[in-house]
């Protein structure tokens, strides 16, 4: 499973690291910043969390 992340619509809002902080950091300005990441099995469903909480839906993820 691969983390896609929309920059142009991540507004920093940084739940998807306070809910799943395993899977996603931020970078400087506070966007989400694991666009690419292979997610292992072990961490799949709290990558899902981590895009259910983003207001933005910003985050996909893809097989």
């Amino acid at each position: 499973m691969i983390v896609k992340v929309d920059a142009a619509r991540c507004q920093g809002h940084g739940r998807c690291a306070v809910e799943a902080a395993r899977v996603y950091t931020l970078d400087a300005e506070g966007h989400c910043a694991v666009n690419g990441r292979t997610i292992p099995p072990e961490l799949e469903e709290e990558a899902r969390i981590g895009v259910e909480v983003c207001p933005e839906r910003a985050i996909a993820l893809e097989p």
